[in-house]
């Protein structure tokens, strides 16, 4: 009768103890709104483990405790303790009872993780371009325009098919809970489905290096109405043959265009690269010394050879070595899409010349 009272109380105890431990991670461990289908069995894998931690827990320590309060040394008992060889159904049990837990949290997560990344009914590809230190998106089923915010429908499941330029990134929005990193040279996908119209922040959930902090995005969730007009909004956005060298510059410059927004300021604040803000004609001291003026021939030479000439107090080896060949590029899409022959260099000498 004796030990039974002692195994009631300890369960109590451990009961009371788990379901206090419980309630205190709910607090201490809060996760930010769920806002995507994929959330539901994410969360309940997190919910079975806070729940398995805080039983685990209290389990070891009301039975250590216990033991040191109730079965404690009386004063003056010299005797030695009752020695014990073993437990075999003990043993037994603490060895198959978690592997069979591991196991089952193992086929849980499997299952899990099946459910969410396996293709469901009406999709919609978003293609996403990750380089340091921007996000760039691709509509190419609704126009395959390029946005620099991440704007998707509610309620239907987007795949995002994902690239890195350089090195690795991570696409995260706490709120969708899924996470998939971007790697250079290969394709990775991500599905999403959100349940909540609203505004999130993308982060880049891997070091990609001096501004991965500042790595990221506005996402936009819209109901189908507003979703659709924004898509007309976008597709009704003039031609590059419409528009002035200035125009076509300051989209050079964007997220949308070549992420020069990454690391070059228009409004005088320090960067990964020097302030846009009064930069033509300025006077610049490379780190070889010498005093050179920013002019047409300056900045084609920083575009296309960037290590050349480096301004002094900035690194080299951060802006990408290729640029030629990715203006070239775009620039024959343009020129077989819209007849008109542009000069991407010399756009973005355009609007850097407005800026003072």
């Amino acid at each position: 009768m004796g030990r039974l009272r002692h195994v009631f109380i300890i369960a109590i105890l451990v009961a009371i103890s788990t379901v206090g431990l419980r309630w205190l991670f709910s607090i201490i461990l809060a996760l930010p709104r769920a806002s995507s289908a994929e959330a539901g069995p994410i969360d309940a894998l997190f919910n079975g483990h806070y729940w398995m931690i805080a039983f685990l827990f209290s389990l070891i320590m009301v039975m250590m405790l216990y033991a040191v309060f109730v079965f404690r040394r009386q004063d003056g008992d010299e005797t030695d303790g009752p020695h014990v060889h073993g437990n075999t159904k003990l043993e037994i049990g603490w060895t198959i009872v978690p592997t069979v837990v591991v196991l089952g949290f193992g086929v849980w997560g499997a299952v899990a993780l099946n459910d969410i990344t396996s293709p469901k009914p009406n999709e919609m590809t978003v293609n996403v371009t990750g380089k340091q230190w921007v996000w760039s998106f691709a509509y190419p089923e609704q126009g395959d325009f390029a946005s620099s915010e991440l704007v998707l429908p509610v309620d239907r499941t987007i795949v995002l098919k994902m690239t890195a330029e350089d090195v690795l990134h991570s696409f995260w929005v706490p709120e969708f809970r899924v996470k998939q990193d971007l790697v250079p040279g290969k394709e990775t996908t991500l599905r999403i489905t959100p349940t909540e119209a609203g505004e999130f922040a993308l982060r880049c959930a891997e070091i990609c290096g001096l501004n991965h902090t500042q790595m990221v995005a506005t996402v936009r969730v819209l109901d189908t109405a507003g979703f659709q007009a924004w898509v007309d909004e976008k597709n009704a956005a003039p031609a590059f043959a419409e528009m002035t060298p200035e125009e076509r510059g300051a989209f050079w410059y964007s997220a949308e265009g070549f992420g020069c927004v990454a690391c070059h300021s228009l409004d005088g604040a320090p960067g990964v690269g020097p302030t846009w803000q009064g930069l033509y004609n300025r006077q610049e001291q490379p780190t070889d010394g010498s005093t050179v003026t920013v002019d047409d021939a300056y900045i084609i030479n920083s575009i296309l050879d960037p290590n050349s000439q480096i301004t002094a107090g900035f690194n080299p080896n951060l802006m990408p070595q290729n640029y030629g060949d990715q203006f070239a590029a775009r620039e024959q899409e343009i020129q077989a899409a819209e007849g008109v022959d542009i000069d991407i260099t010399a756009d973005l000498i355009a609007f850097i010349k407005t800026l003072e």
